[in-house]
């Protein structure tokens, strides 16, 4: 197992991990951004599963937060405001009047400390970072420790730790898309996903939360034994429809079963298991991705990726009996998302 370091612009520097196995992990510095994961098919050819830009520069606007970081809050949050302890707070709008991924200066373009470590039977690196009481708008001032953990069993493990000085609002995510094609060979149709949640949060025409939760029985949300996207690319569901022809919602997990995500792709043979403690998660589908981006293997377009982003759900700031992203102050913020790649 080794790490590889390269200074690659300015102040950033890209970290590679590399287990026994050959599986290869890139992570810049800025933004926390999985730049490359490299795994085996089923015939043992390593390739690339995530997008990434050609040109490490291209990272430095990233609207499509490829890889990236997402904070203080993962997701939109209605107006740009909320209200927290009878005080109402507001942010920075940057998607019509809404505040989605923590704002333009989100943790997505934040240059953050960074510490590789190694042990007998792991590789990794330890993001840290402080973000100011009142920056870009959210009270208290935030200590976040980020740290991305690669073993020989192909796993890669996130954890997010945080603390804050004042009650706050906070859910963190990474923003990878996936294609387990490998090296962007085809684009996300034949993607089987499996998804243990009875409900997903329905969105209005601008990706807002209605405050319902909408059951997936006889829809093309129900994931619970697996499907492919692309029903939901095809689908006429108004809830397809309003994510542009594809899936941008929030799927609260089942409490009763394990939060276990499982995605396979049978051309390549590649499977990936997503574990978390987190109490749902955001599959987004790339519906809206620009095309034409410059990228590693290719141009970007639709439905290259999909994203698996574990979290708990802005809505709560809105409505009632949502997953909730208050944290108190002084009170420990211990999240943890486990990809485990493997074949069928």
């Amino acid at each position: 197992m080794n790490i590889k370091t390269s200074k690659e612009l300015g102040d950033w520097k890209l970290f590679t991990l590399i287990n026994n196995q050959n599986m290869e992990v890139s992570i810049l510095n800025f933004g926390g951004i999985i730049t490359r994961i490299i795994v085996p098919d089923k015939h043992g050819k390593l390739e690339n599963v995530v997008i990434g830009y050609r040109d490490i520069k291209d990272y430095q606007s990233n609207s499509n937060y490829f890889g990236a970081l997402i904070g203080r809050v993962a997701g939109r949050i209605a107006n740009s405001t909320f209200n927290l302890n009878d005080a109402t707070y507001t942010l920075a709008a940057n998607e019509g009047a809404h505040h989605l991924h923590g704002g333009k200066n989100g943790f997505h373009q934040v240059v953050w400390k960074a510490e590789p470590f190694e042990t007998d039977d792991t590789v990794g690196l330890t993001l840290t970072h402080t973000s100011q009481d009142k920056e870009d708008g959210y009270p208290g001032k935030l200590d976040m420790t980020v740290t991305y953990t690669l073993n020989n069993n192909n796993q890669l493990t996130v954890d997010y730790q945080a603390i804050a000085t004042e009650n706050t609002v906070f859910t963190m995510t990474n923003h990878s898309y996936f294609n387990l094609s490998g090296n962007l060979k085809s684009m996300v149709h034949q993607h089987h996903v499996t998804i243990p949640s009875n409900h997903v949060v329905e969105l209005n025409e601008q990706l807002i939360p209605t405050g319902k939760k909408m059951n997936v029985l006889n829809t093309p949300f129900d994931f619970r034994t697996g499907r492919y996207l692309m029903e939901g690319f095809k689908s006429n569901h108004p809830q397809n429809k309003v994510a542009r022809n594809g899936y941008d919602h929030y799927f609260i997990f089942d409490q009763t079963k394990k939060a276990e995500v499982i995605v396979q792709e049978e051309a390549s043979g590649r499977r990936l298991t997503i574990n978390t403690n987190q109490p749902g998660m955001v599959m987004y589908t790339s519906n809206m991705l620009d095309e034409g981006l410059p990228l590693n293997e290719g141009s970007s377009k639709r439905y290259l990726g999909v994203c698996f982003e574990t979290q708990a759900s802005p809505a709560s700031l809105e409505h009632d009996g949502f997953p909730s992203i208050l944290l108190e102050k002084h009170q420990p913020y211990t999240k943890q998302t486990i990809f485990t790649f493997d074949t069928i």
